[in-house]
């Protein structure tokens, strides 16, 4: 049967039954916010390549938090820029540290707010590689004892999710041994399990302050031409324990992110990174596109693919935007 009779369109005439008929809804309690905590005082710095975003001090971070909390944004993810770095990073895993006192502020603030921290080492290094680095490459088992002490340092602090993105080879399961003797059972874990060398990092490198002071990070994150290997990785950091897998960037990895959400039955989160955020933001300031329209079809585009969460900068307008219907 075809047209005359199947007509498609019926159910598009109609804004109350293109409402009914929608096959995925974006909802803020999906939504998670970046934030770029700095050492200092009164510090509310704007990030030249990515407009509308900044680097806190942690006396400017209530407010920022209070924010958040009006639009209901269930979740912030947490990066630090220390004052002070060193070849092992060593201030990552500082129990005064810029993300360790940032989690007692976010938590006094609100409570309910769900505080998920990356655990790395770029932002920390000197060199600003994601490990200990050894003739010249990062030594990836070295490495693993490190990021387990910056995790157990984030949940002493009181973070309720650790996320590890250096795609080093079993950290994971490093991370969920340590934070088990430790009483931190019930600690969840989301790996960035799919996290790619992508050319989309650029404006983060500037806001995190973690641009790698020799080489690249080839020797570590996934090559962008692959997608079997995405699936390898996410066996592999499932076994190893973790209960959110995640697809990092997004926007050009909608592919990745149906496989992995296809294979796997854990949570996926998807990143939509700076250089995306940039993008849209560069093309809405020139009068280009509709910012709003472009940035929902986007978002909406990730659920789509079959991602459970979002992680955006994107998201304090999302949610505004949701809100106002």
């Amino acid at each position: 049967m075809n047209y005359p009779s199947q007509r498609p369109r019926r159910l598009r005439l109609n804004p109350v039954l293109r409402e009914m008929v929608k096959e995925n809804r974006l909802e803020i309690q999906q939504f998670i916010y970046p934030l770029f905590i700095i050492s200092g005082k009164e510090i509310k710095k704007e990030i030249p390549s990515m407009p509308e975003q900044y680097q806190f001090s942690l006396d400017k971070l209530p407010q920022e938090i209070e924010e958040i909390s009006k639009l209901q944004i269930p979740a912030v993810l947490l990066f630090g820029i220390p004052s002070y770095k060193d070849e092992t990073g060593s201030e990552a895993w500082n129990p005064e540290g810029v993300v360790q006192q940032g989690i007692k502020i976010i938590k006094k603030e609100n409570p309910e707010l769900l505080v998920i921290t990356d655990v790395c080492l770029c932002e920390y290094t000197s060199h600003g590689h994601c490990g200990i680095i050894e003739q010249g490459q990062v030594n990836n088992d070295k490495t693993l004892d490190l990021l387990a002490r910056e995790a157990l340092s984030h949940a002493d602090a009181g973070a309720d999710m650790v996320a590890p993105s250096d795609m080093m080879d079993g950290r994971v399961g490093k991370i969920r041994q340590v934070l088990d003797s430790r009483g931190f059972q019930n600690l969840p874990i989301m790996a960035y399990s799919v996290k790619y060398a992508s050319a989309f990092y650029g404006p983060f490198r500037e806001a995190a302050e973690s641009s790698p002071q020799f080489g690249d990070r080839k020797g570590y994150q996934m090559n962008p031409a692959n997608s079997r290997e995405a699936v390898l990785e996410s066996h592999l950091d499932t076994e190893e324990g973790a209960d959110i897998l995640m697809v990092k960037p997004a926007l050009a990895y909608m592919d990745v992110i149906h496989k992995i959400k296809e294979k796997f039955n854990l949570p996926l989160a998807c990143y939509n990174v700076s250089g995306e955020y940039a993008m849209v933001k560069a093309a809405a300031q020139k009068g280009w596109i509709d910012e709003k329209r472009v940035v929902m079809e986007i978002l909406t585009g990730f659920k789509r693919a079959g991602a459970d969460l979002i992680i955006s900068y994107h998201a304090k307008k999302a949610a505004l935007w949701l809100k106002e219907g």
